[in-house]
């Protein structure tokens, strides 16, 4: 008898198993189809949003905005600027752009800062179209191929490909150059206009430097070492200043908090292609030139670990220790041809569930319909502070976390998304090797387990890449609450980490 109940007991489990394996196969179909059909349709919302916005942006600005989905039609700028095209040894690169001050002290910039899923996002429909009429795109693409003294005719065809996206972003520069949008820097009709937002823009600020939330000791206390904290995407400063520097304010640590360009309180050039060159510049400009800051401590989150990372490849030796927090790092396989697409298909998966996805499919890969969340959401952020305040009762957590997610511009947020996630993402694998090979200082890693916007299989991917790093993975925690909610516990395990970096 108890064989036969062990027996029908194996038996059920088995069969609960193969449903559960069923039900799963089913939900994950349903998921494929159910998101090929949504896609294909905000494919073409975006297209149409894009004429929309085209006129729009004439009717209230008086000109035309380049945008990154459109055919380029010229090589070389009109007459507002010139910008010269080289391509010694099939590389493609913007050398200089005359005047000088057109670029707000920037002569040079490099194609390869700039991500090419800011401009080449195939759609669904395109995709399957290229079955069809490959031979006519092939066709297409060498008639209309503009000539140029300086390329050669014989080139490759990833070559090729590499040139044709390269003239788009030639168009989008134009379309940011231009002197009278740098000398008025006014916010685009579709930004929040705002004492909050355009603070950056005051005539008291004369150095345009970013925002920087500073904690320091009391009384003069020799020897005190600095900290500089880095947040998330379309976060600020506050992530850091309302949650961990209360609970340092009595440690001998100089803090430091940066609302990044483009967020925050931070200026918001509409010039500025957000670059990772730009962002690390900034952060030297802002931080370490201004308050005469020589060695620190990393904490960064996020975005802000790319950026980290950047920072510690110009300033390894004086790097004390580096703390990173839900680091977005996907292993670029070597065989693969386009890394920067293989990220982004990563980061947004193009899948209606789980949301989380979907929102960052949403804001990856579609220019205009990331504005028009933009638009309804950042320009009208008072309002949703407002409501948010009513409804949790004037919830302090909740109104920082809303005022750092809804205060920026999408040109910065779009630009950061790419240029930085995706491009500098896809390229981590350099900078973790300086980190591993020049530094010795040390590397802690946090995660919560439950973080849907980052994997825990990213820290994890560091630590193979810097073994010495160590990973704390923290239960029933996620991308925010790792550190919201736990401040008093991360800010004792930060003092550790800084103690024992500086014996």
């Amino acid at each position: 008898m108890e064989r036969d109940t062990c027996g029908y007991n194996l038996s059920s489990r088995s069969c609960m198993a193969a449903m559960k394996t069923r039900s799963a196969l089913v939900g994950r179909w349903v998921n494929e189809v159910v998101s090929f059909v949504v896609f294909c349709l905000l494919d073409i919302i975006d297209y149409l949003l894009c004429l929309l916005y085209k006129t729009a942006d004439y009717l209230l600005e008086a000109e035309w905005k380049p945008c990154y989905c459109l055919s380029p039609k010229k090589l070389i700028t009109t007459s507002r600027g010139n910008i010269l095209l080289s391509h010694n040894n099939c590389d493609s690169k913007i050398l200089t752009v005359f005047p000088l001050q057109q670029l707000s002290g920037r002569s040079k910039i490099e194609l390869e800062e700039i991500s090419e899923t800011l401009y080449s996002r195939p759609s669904l429909l395109s995709d399957l179209s290229k079955l069809s009429i490959s031979n006519l795109t092939k066709w297409l693409v060498n008639v209309t191929r503009p000539p140029s003294d300086c390329v050669e005719i014989k080139i490759s065809k990833k070559r090729r490909r590499t040139m044709r996206s390269s003239f788009t972003v030639v168009e989008m520069l134009q379309g940011k150059i231009k002197a009278e949008n740098l000398s008025r820097q006014v916010s685009r009709w579709s930004d929040c206009d705002c004492g909050f937002c355009t603070c950056w823009n005051s005539t008291c600020v004369k150095d345009q430097s970013l925002f920087v939330k500073t904690q320091f000791p009391k009384g003069n206390i020799i020897g005190n070492e600095d900290v500089l904290f880095i947040h998330g995407f379309i976060s600020s400063s506050a992530f850091w200043t309302e949650t961990v520097f209360p609970r340092l304010s009595n440690s001998n640590y100089r803090l430091f908090a940066v609302d990044l360009l483009g967020f925050g309180k931070s200026p918001k050039p509409a010039d500025s292609l957000y670059t990772m060159r730009e962002h690390v510049e900034m952060i030297e400009k802002s931080v370490l030139l201004k308050h005469n800051v020589k060695s620190f401590h990393i904490v960064a989150h996020s975005l802000g670990c790319i950026l980290a990372l950047g920072l510690v490849a110009k300033h390894g030796g004086s790097i004390k220790s580096l703390t990173l927090l839900a680091p977005p790092y996907h292993p670029v396989p070597e065989t693969e041809a386009e890394p920067r697409q293989y990220v982004m298909r990563k980061v947004a998966p193009r899948r209606i569930w789980p949301p989380i996805a979907f929102g960052a499919s949403m804001a990856c890969w579609y220019e205009h319909i990331s504005r028009t969340i933009c638009l309804l959401i950042c320009k009208n952020h008072r309002l949703w502070q407002f409501l948010a305040k009513l409804i949790t009762r004037n919830n302090r957590t909740v109104n920082f976390l809303i005022e750092g997610f809804m205060c920026h511009t999408h040109n910065a947020a779009w630009h950061t998304l790419h240029n930085i996630i995706c491009g500098v993402g896809s390229k981590l694998d350099s900078y973790l090797d300086i980190v591993r090979d020049n530094l010795k200082c040390n590397v802690a890693i946090f995660h919560g387990r439950d973080d849907e916007v980052v994997p825990v299989e990213c820290s994890y991917n560091v630590q193979n890449r810097i073994p010495r790093a160590r990973v704390k993975v923290v239960e029933n925690k996620d991308h925010i609450t790792l550190v919201v909610g736990r401040q008093e516990e991360f800010a004792k395990e930060l003092e550790e980490i800084w103690k024992s970096s500086s014996c």
